[in-house]
């Protein structure tokens, strides 16, 4: 094996260099190994020159890049290094831009291209290298892409080398996932940078746009050189920009995002001029991928923005976090590549500690319908991914395939769904541009970039005017819009000739593409959408759209219950009959209606949860009217009589004695509501009927005949009184009581009891008046009793009131006459 510094690589010296040998050998002796090295380190450049130089890559070298600004850049540097031009020894290949040639050795490309690469050529014919770069990142492509090649070299191409490199990762579990890959750790060159920490925290959800813009100006005064400015995405770029205004002369101020245009970046990148400082005010473009040259000075707005999807509305949405550790370290670093620098935080100290210590991969938060897609047409229900994707957001990405025609029912990919792999757009998109042709790429390059109009409101018509050349609002983002418009004529090539349904309207082309987000006004006055999926949505009251019927959802987010829509277009029934025939389905619904008070039996015509018509179900099955009725039965509550709720009672009173007898609590009553009262519902349609329902036989048929004569004998309904007479046992209360008249019970000497317990007996007077309320009826016989006698002979002289009422015999009348 050649040492790569006897062969002198061109460019200057790099700290990656010293270890260079010891990678080359061990990458050709076990074919995969794990490379360690902090940004500036030089890997990006000096690896594939190192394993070029060194001759035995069974085939070409191809270096995966994250982002297509890095690519660009690296394909640059290792061309120079050559002394050639991209397109020669160097190659690149990216999404609209293929240089490469005869002479290619080191082919540079973007993480989607190894994808499309490994689906077309399994075996990867020609390449003998894939440098994973950058692969900290943990993007979504670098994970797939990593995936199929492990597959590829374990079943196809043994001889396929691999090599993972991280500026900031825990390297052991990938060099795991490698098979025991060896790790490798370079030293990077760094100058010291000290951390000048903000004194008070910004509160949450604070812009951070004028901190930042002071923060520059202090770095401008304070350090020398250039300053590198993060921030989380191009609005608050230019929000800061125009902050800053004229920094006078000798300081210019360059954005630096993916959505700009290439010279600009490159201008962003490229040193400064002689006597000229620069302010660069990047996005995490700049974190790890790209070298600034020339930066001394960092401020951090401690922001990073990611793409999720949001539960709420199952769309990909960018949301606004506080970096992560390994985050603020990357930043911090760019200050010290050529000499001692200072990075100014935008947050505390103590802040610090709390935040994560790396961001989460990609294939946690996404939308896993592309990866799904991609394994589908690889073959493989499974893949060996670093970290696995979650089941549920897997499950609903496959059944999303399933509805575009993608995948079916087994989750096997489709002549379809093959189809849409060739397409360089998502899965939606895909589908729509395959379905409806040429036509839709308008539609397709919009729904896939950043919005051209911003702020002019939802009608996404407005936007496919702007595109077709019509008049546009002062603030819209021409570049944008020039972008927006090629990337259309590209993928207007691509689109089939011959598409199924060329005539379609753009509504009819965006239902195409979300199915389930096609929405139904609600009834009232706010503009409140139900979407076909499920899900609700509401538009601004003064927007354009906030009339119309049917709509069909492209982007909703930043809402609480019900997401508000970003973007949407108009839809008519008709169209929308049209363009989802095979998918509207007829059924039957028989339910309670809790704002109508009844049941409710239709024939619906159903999209998802939407009801395009409906008529009524005359002849609804009993068992489903009595279904409805028992959920009006759990809205509205059990209509229990005074008699029901004794019954119960009484038998909640015998459970304690006796557990084998039913529980008729309540919740055990709600619980099997649908097994015991459909016979006793005949005839009953509204909550009317429900609240006339006598329950108490349908109570006392829960109960067996031996479970009825147990229940009489430990809790009575009745009371027999010494003069054999039937009182009924009240049960409302705790405690089980009657009421009987004093003279009724002379002669009893035990106090009566149900299930173990004494009966609260209130003691009548012959006006039938409570004279005493007891439990102890022996107690009161020898204590309380004489006070009543004296006050009631006097009352009533003509009813017996014995000195012993215990030796008495009991009786309802009055004394004899005479």
């Amino acid at each position: 094996m050649s040492d790569p510094r006897a062969m002198q690589l061109p460019g200057p010296t790099l700290p990656i260099d010293p270890i260079l040998p010891e990678l080359t050998s061990r990458l050709a002796e076990a074919g995969r190994a794990v490379l360690e090295a902090p940004p500036g380190a030089g890997k990006t450049t000096r690896v594939p020159l190192a394993l070029d130089a060194a001759g035995d890559s069974p085939g070409r070298i191809v270096l995966l890049e994250p982002r297509r600004l890095a690519a660009r850049a690296a394909a640059a540097r290792l061309a120079e290094a050559f002394g050639d031009k991209v397109g020669g020894i160097v190659g690149l290949r990216m999404r609209g831009e293929t240089r490469v040639s005869d002479r290619t050795r080191i082919e540079v490309v973007t993480e989607g291209i190894l994808t499309r690469m490994i689906q077309s050529d399994p075996e990867l014919t020609g390449i003998g290298t894939l440098v994973f770069d950058e692969f900290h990142e943990r993007s979504l492509h670098a994970d797939l892409g990593l995936a199929l090649a492990l597959e590829v070299r374990a079943a196809l191409r043994p001889d396929l080398r691999l090599l993972v490199m991280s500026a900031t990762l825990d390297a052991a579990p990938v060099a795991e996932l490698l098979d025991g890959a060896p790790r490798l750790t370079a030293e990077g060159r760094s100058y010291p940078v000290e951390i000048a920490w903000a004194e008070t925290p910004r509160p949450p959800g604070a812009p951070v746009e004028a901190e930042v813009a002071e923060l520059v100006r202090r770095a401008l005064e304070e350090t020398g050189g250039d300053v590198l400015a993060f921030l989380p995405g191009a609005a608050e770029i230019g929000r800061v920009a125009t902050r800053l205004g004229d920094l006078g002369p000798g300081v210019e101020v360059y954005p630096l995002y993916g959505a700009l245009p290439f010279a600009a970046q490159r201008a962003a990148v490229a040193p400064a001029p002689p006597e000229q400082r620069k302010v660069v005010l990047a996005t995490a473009i700049a974190e790890t991928s790209l070298t600034i040259e020339g930066v001394r000075a960092v401020v951090d707005g401690g922001l990073a923005r990611r793409a999720v999807v949001d539960p709420a509305t199952a769309m990909t949405r960018l949301v606004t976090q506080p970096v992560t550790r390994a985050e603020a370290d990357q930043r911090a670093g760019r200050a010290g590549r050529v000499a001692p620098g200072r990075c100014y935080r935008t947050w505390t100290r103590a802040q610090h500690g709390s935040l994560a210590a790396y961001p989460p991969p990609e294939i946690a938060t996404a939308d896993l319908a592309p990866l799904a897609l991609e394994m589908a047409a690889w073959g493989a229900g499974n893949l060996p991914f670093l970290t696995p994707p979650p089941e549920g957001a897997l499950a609903e990405a496959r059944a999303l395939l399933t509805d575009l025609g993608a995948l079916d029912a087994s989750h096997r990919i489709t002549t379809h769904g093959r189809a849409l792999v060739g397409l360089p757009l998502h899965p939606r998109l895909a589908h729509m541009l395959a379905v409806a042709g040429p036509g839709a790429a308008p539609l397709a390059a919009l729904l896939s970039d950043r919005d051209p109009l911003s702020g002019a409101g939802v009608d996404a018509g407005l936007r496919l005017k702007a595109l077709a050349g019509a008049r546009v609002p002062a603030r819209t983002d021409r570049a944008a819009l020039d972008r927006l418009r090629a990337e259309a004529r590209r993928l207007a090539r691509l689109a089939p000739e011959t598409a199924p349904r060329p005539d379609l309207t753009p509504g009819q082309m965006a239902a195409l593409a979300y199915p389930d987000r096609i929405a139904q006004r609600r009834p009232g006055t706010e503009p409140r959408y139900l979407m076909s999926g499920g899900r609700g949505v509401i538009l601004p009251e003064a927007d354009a759209l906030a009339g119309q019927p049917w709509l069909v959802v492209l982007d909703a987010g930043d809402g609480g219950r019900e997401a508000r829509v970003r973007l949407a277009l108009p839809l008519t029934l008709s169209e929308l009959r049209e363009v989802a025939a095979d998918r509207i389905r007829e059924e039957t619904t028989c339910h309670w209606s809790k704002r109508e008070g009844r049941v409710v039996a239709e024939v619906q015509e159903r999209l998802g949860a939407l009801v395009l018509a409906s008529r009524p179900w005359r002849d609804a099955p009993a068992e489903a009217v009595a279904a409805a009725l028992c959920d009006g039965i759990r809205q509205i509550g059990l209509p229990l009589s005074p008699a029901a709720d004794r019954f119960r009672r009484r038998v909640a009173l015998a459970r304690a004695a006796d557990p084998s007898l039913p529980d008729l609590s309540d919740e055990a009553l709600m619980e099997t509501l649908n097994d015991w009262l459909p016979p006793w519902l005949d005839g009953v349609r509204d909550a009317a009927g429900l609240r006339a329902l006598d329950l108490l036989p349908a109570l006392r048929g829960l109960l067996s005949w031996e479970q009825m004569q147990r229940l009489d004998a430990l809790v009575p309904a009745r009371f027999t009184t010494p003069l054999g007479r039937e009182v009924p046992i009240d049960y409302e209360d705790e405690t089980p009581s009657i009421a009987v008249r004093l003279q009724e019970m002379f002669g009893t000497t035990r106090h009566p009891t149900v299930a173990g317990q004494p009966l609260k007996v209130t003691l009548l007077s012959p006006a039938g008046r409570p004279l005493q309320i007891t439990t102890d009826l022996p107690g009161f016989w020898a204590t309380s009793y004489t006070d009543v006698r004296k006050d009631m002979r006097g009352r009533y002289p003509k009813h017996p009131w014995p000195e012993d009422p215990t030796a008495a015999p009991p009786t309802l009348r009055a004394k004899p006459r005479g």
